[in-house]
């Protein structure tokens, strides 16, 4: 594994190696790397038992996570969301089912997942539709995905021709 600069990490309260499965479980090009345990000195400070997990890292498409176990102190909330572009109708109905599974269906392709992070389920087709310079076309195409919680690029597409 390659020194990445800049890890995000995730705070659970005590579901950080269940998250971690979780997550990897869903991305074909990913795996789960080391697991630490509190000590004596980390349990005194966290409130968390000796000899249970305290970070979990893991790898997703690349990009590596750390995963913390640090209580109860902190949650999730919109103000940060991780994206995934997906190509295909077939892949954003895979990925949609997956992340939202025990979790909450947001409008505009956002989810939260069953332990409270927000995912974004985009396509870079609409991105290009949403850029285009015929305003018209980028309004429709707008005020389509406005009106949806998961994806429907057929929609989409006919949003933007005018369908």
């Amino acid at each position: 594994m390659h020194m990445q600069k800049i890890t995000p990490c995730l705070w659970f309260n005590d579901q950080a190696e269940e998250a971690a499965r979780f997550y990897t479980s869903i991305f074909k090009n990913s795996r789960i790397g080391h697991v630490t345990r509190y000590g004596e000195a980390g349990a005194g400070v966290s409130g968390r038992p000796k000899g249970s997990v305290m970070t979990v890292t893991f790898e997703i498409e690349g990009q590596e996570y750390m995963a913390l176990n640090g209580g109860p102190i902190f949650k999730f909330s919109e103000a940060v969301s991780f994206t995934v572009k997906c190509e295909t109708q077939q892949d954003i109905d895979e990925m949609w089912s997956k992340l939202s599974e025990g979790g909450e269906e947001g409008p505009c392709g956002w989810l939260k997942d069953k332990y409270g992070l927000s995912w974004q389920i985009v396509m870079p087709e609409c991105d290009e539709m949403l850029r285009d310079k015929d305003s018209t076309k980028s309004e429709r195409v707008m005020q389509a995905i406005l009106h949806m919680t998961k994806p429907d690029l057929k929609t989409i597409r006919q949003a933007y021709e005018g369908i």
